[in-house]
């Protein structure tokens, strides 16, 4: 995998003795420094009430499941309360996301809530590169997984992000999208 934490990047308005200090996660990745098959693990992280009550209220999800206690112990299903399903997605991508300066997000695929995540439940998330595709003249297209595990290694999430990257050498790309745009064109 591409090395993390190593890039130094510039910005404007640093003195350049700043400029040229690695930016914590901040990564300067392009399409090519993306190799298939290459996984993180990230650090691992206990989910709060208080967290898992802002965020229910935030996104105004006030379900009996994630906000009522009484009714998540007394009639539901699991007998304690739940942490929402999105707020486990948000914390299991920013667990292993990097701020990679030259990709940007293009959609989700694939998003699964496995099984339960209840207050006080320790997860963690392994994202792997799954595949890359030509997809423009100036970036390519990514597939990356994020598997979301609670405690000793049970999965409780998994969603595919798909997101694209730009080439570090446009040029080494134009044959393969002019065959892809004929592809396309030919299919019409």
């Amino acid at each position: 995998m591409a090395e993390i934490g190593v890039h130094a990047r510039g910005l404007p308005g640093l003195p350049e003795d700043h400029a040229k200090i690695p930016v914590w996660n901040s990564e300067d990745w392009y399409y090519e420094d993306f190799e298939i098959g290459d996984r993180i693990r990230s650090i691992r992280r206990t989910i709060a009430e208080g967290e898992s009550m802002q965020f229910n209220s935030l996104v105004m999800d006030h379900h009996p499941y994630v906000s009522d206690e009484r009714f998540a112990v007394e009639e539901g299903a699991f007998g304690r309360r739940l942490v929402a399903g999105a707020f486990v997605f948000s914390l299991g991508l920013g667990l292993a996301a990097t701020n990679c300066l030259n990709s940007f997000s293009y959609g989700y695929d694939r998003l699964r809530f496995i099984k339960p995540v209840f207050i006080g439940d320790t997860i963690y998330t392994i994202r792997e590169n799954l595949s890359k595709v030509v997809h423009s003249e100036t970036m390519g297209k990514l597939r990356v997984s994020y598997s979301v595990y609670k405690g000793d290694g049970e999965l409780v999430l998994y969603a595919e992000h798909l997101l694209t990257a730009l080439y570090r050498q446009p040029q080494d790309f134009t044959e393969a999208v002019a065959a892809k745009r004929a592809e396309k064109a030919a299919q019409a």
